[in-house]
């Protein structure tokens, strides 16, 4: 693990700096003032540290209290696949470039050819598969983030800004619920629908909204929802709470269990709908190379988990420490240059009992949060871009 190497070496240097210094000669041996120089250099950087490192223990936002993350969260060995291919990615062709602000999630409508994704400016848009036409299809007024087919051709929208939306056919818009147990939704985040109707989504955090949802991830508590939407009764259900930032939510094939995303965790988990382990939560697949996000089954007996973000030395650090998090809030100006260091974005395809088959990578992709297969092709859709990314499969030697 990075953190034993490191360790080594800096005791490999530590020894290899005590037998020079023992090797040398009187002659050789650093002169007095050179020594006096050096112990006050290091005074006055130890006067100048002090005083930040004492302020930023001490200081107490009224709202803002990070925690040391739960024992389960792993800072072992990630998971892996069996095949990793970290170059194809790179071979991407862009689709509606420019036209396509910060494609959160898609959506396959098999029958009328088009992809449908919720973009950064409120609009849901549809992309015609495989010509590549934009068209604005839908306006939320909001943030639209999680999407998924309806049965009548409609859309259910998981709206960060607005809430959990019906887009009709005709596209208009119609509010489903926006609070459960008297508290309202801050980040509407992913969704997907049973065979019998129910929509089951996630409230990423009751706490921050899409805005400052980077706080969330800082503070590393608990204010995430699994929830579901009943249309015949209206009734919004909460099924799973304390989470650490809900995300994406996929219906297992056999309408039994639903599989979801905690993205400060880099887990997902299963949650059972029906069956003897009804309304209990388990483990699906734990200590993920990345962050999760959005995840999609894709027919053929295989979810594909996004990974927004590789993990990173800089990422574990932050996460095992709240002292490093609160002087990441404290600099508050400068809280998004950790996102914005993010690399290394893709994605986890794995069978339908959470074992790992392939991975897709690419280190200068980043927030790449929804990944669909359709055919022989992945599209993709970042937070980062102004487009969809298609990429050919068969162009890789890992898929069987």
């Amino acid at each position: 693990h990075k953190y034993r190497s490191f360790r080594a070496e800096v005791q490999g240097l530590t020894a290899s700096a005590r037998r020079s210094s023992s090797a040398r000669c009187p002659s050789q041996a650093p002169s007095s003032a050179m020594a006096t120089g050096l112990g006050v250099a290091a005074k006055a950087v130890l006067l100048v540290l002090a005083p930040v490192v004492i302020s930023v223990a001490l200081y107490s936002p009224k709202d803002f209290s990070p925690a040391e993350l739960p024992p389960e969260h792993s800072f072992g060995p990630d998971v892996s696949a069996p095949r990793h291919d970290a170059r194809v990615l790179a071979a991407s062709e862009r689709i509606g470039e420019g036209l396509l602000p910060g494609p959160e999630d898609l959506a396959y409508d098999a029958a009328g050819g088009w992809l449908y994704t919720g973009c950064a400016d409120g609009w849901v848009r549809r992309v015609s598969v495989p010509g590549g036409d934009v068209e604005d299809w839908a306006y939320t007024g909001g943030r639209p983030l999680g999407v998924v087919l309806a049965g009548d051709g409609g859309l259910v929208v998981a709206d960060a800004d607005k809430g959990l939306l019906k887009v009709r056919p005709d596209k208009t818009v119609e509010m489903l619920t926006d609070a459960a147990e008297g508290l309202k939704f801050a980040l509407t985040d992913g969704v997907d629908i049973a065979a019998d109707g129910t929509i089951y989504f996630t409230d990423a955090s009751y706490k921050y909204s899409l805005a400052d949802h980077f706080l969330d991830v800082l503070e590393a508590r608990p204010h995430g929802r699994l929830m579901s939407f009943d249309p015949s009764t209206r009734r919004t259900s909460v099924l799973a709470r304390d989470l650490y930032f809900a995300n994406g939510v996929a219906v297992a094939p056999d309408q039994d269990s639903l599989i979801f995303c905690e993205t400060v965790m880099r887990r997902c988990s299963r949650y059972h709908i029906r069956g003897d382990k009804a309304g209990t939560v388990e483990s699906f697949i734990d200590s993920l190379p990345g962050l999760p996000d959005n995840i999609r089954y894709n027919g053929e007996g295989r979810y594909w988990i996004a990974l927004s973000a590789g993990r990173t030395l800089q990422l574990d650090v932050l996460m095992w420490s709240p002292l490093v998090r609160k002087l990441v809030y404290m600099v508050g100006k400068y809280v998004m240059a950790v996102p914005q260091g993010l690399r290394d974005s893709g994605t986890m395809s794995v069978a339908l009992n959470g074992e790992p088959a392939t991975m897709y990578t690419d280190p200068g992709l980043a927030l790449a949060t929804g990944w669909l297969k359709v055919g022989g092709y992945l599209y993709y859709g970042s937070l980062a871009s102004s487009y969809i990314s298609r990429v050919d499969l068969t162009k890789s030697s890992i898929e069987a």
